[in-house]
């Protein structure tokens, strides 16, 4: 008999984006953003700029990359990467969820460059790394946000590679090792790991990245949103915090505020550690679960921030499918109105089952409280 859990966790938040506030946070910190102001002023811009020196120190990016602030997320970012530097040498594309087969979409159907590659792999499982050919341009996500399956580390990626690599690294950034002396050109958002607001993207450029820019012309038409280089030079006073348009300031505001917090914390190691341990929590009491595994069945491969759990096989058989989406609707429902748990629902195009955010600004307790949930919350509305 499974007894309803006397706890409920301290935070219910656990979207996997927009993603959890780092603890402490208040809406206080708003009262420091520069409002009313040019973007362009000097107190605007030193603030965007203290963001992307910032970046780079809690990153310990190499000091010969170019860090800059762009529109649109992470989404706007990897697509302004795509627009710019693609089209030079042959492509291969690797893909193990949502997020990668839109990049595949935008490659081959958008921007419909030939001599392209698709490598693919299924919901919770990974491509042959081994197999990719490095002669090419990679494109590839570091972490998949929808399937909780991420690369084991950077290995793979050759030093002496004659193509691009070209990595989104959203869901990864802060709370995984990322290599950059393997990544080329890197993008992520201040809305995962940190707990950042939505609506701008990070673009992260190697030199070899920059070279390329400075002489590679697509023979496409590039949106002014997207152009990081004109005539032959890359727009430098992006990455000094002059923004291609306009930012909210107060995002900006809070983006400092969380980078902040990671250095008051500990800085990356810290925020690595906090996520590995909220994915032990979960390996530990998922082994004991009645209907509810890891999607991805590899350890090494195991996402530590989208932490994806699928419906075992032996539950799935026994209902059809638009029953089973009925009672998770009404589980979900039930958390929500409780507020032990938020957004949790896997993502539209996973297989059915549940997705907690294990980042750095969600508590280990909290995550192990919801698994207990769960549990009861299984018998109460799946197997009545």
């Amino acid at each position: 008999m499974i007894l309803k859990p006397e706890q409920k966790p301290s935070n219910p938040y656990f979207s996997s984006g927009p993603c959890a506030k780092r603890p402490g946070w208040n809406s206080d910190i708003y009262s420091k953003a520069i409002l009313g102001r040019s973007h362009r002023s000097k107190v605007a811009l030193s603030k965007i700029k203290e963001v992307i020196d910032l970046t780079k120190l809690l990153l310990e990016i190499p000091d010969n990359f170019y860090v800059g602030i762009v529109p649109a997320s992470d989404t706007g970012a990897i697509e302004m990467l795509l627009w710019s530097l693609l089209g030079e040498k042959p492509i291969e594309v690797l893909a193990w969820e949502s997020f990668g087969n839109d990049w595949v979409k935008d490659i081959i159907d958008q921007l419909k460059i030939p001599n392209t590659k698709v490598t693919q792999a299924q919901y919770g499982k990974i491509i042959n790394l081994n197999d990719v050919n490095f002669k090419k341009d990679i494109v590839f996500t570091w972490n998949g946000t929808t399937s909780g399956v991420c690369v084991p580390n950077g290995d793979w990626i050759p030093d002496n590679r004659e193509g691009l690599t070209i990595c989104d690294a959203t869901s990864a950034a802060f709370s995984m090792r990322l290599p950059w002396i393997k990544l080329d050109a890197t993008t992520f958002s201040w809305q995962k790991v940190l707990g950042g607001e939505a609506q701008h993207g990070v673009i992260v450029l190697s030199p070899k990245a920059i070279h390329r820019l400075e002489n590679f012309i697509p023979n496409r038409a590039i949106p002014k949103i997207f152009q990081l280089s004109n005539k032959g030079k890359v727009n430098k006073k992006l990455f000094t915090g002059s923004t291609i348009n306009t930012p909210s300031m107060l995002c900006v505001e809070d983006a400092l505020d969380a980078l902040n917090w990671v250095k008051q914390v500990g800085g990356i190691e810290k925020t690595i550690e906090l996520s590995r341990k909220n994915l032990l929590v979960v390996e530990k009491k998922i082994k004991k679960s009645l209907w509810l595994d890891f999607l991805p069945e590899e350890e090494s491969i195991r996402s530590c921030t989208s932490i994806c759990l699928k419906i075992k096989e032996s539950i799935l058989e026994k209902y059809e499918t638009d029953k089973l989406k009925e009672k998770m609707n009404n589980l979900f429902s039930f958390l929500e109105e409780n507020r032990i748990a938020y957004d949790i629902n896997s993502y539209r195009d996973a297989p059915i089952g549940i997705r907690i955010w294990g980042g750095a600004t969600v508590f280990e307790k909290d995550i192990d409280i919801l698994l207990d949930w769960l549990e009861w919350c299984f018998i109460k509305f799946i197997r009545e």
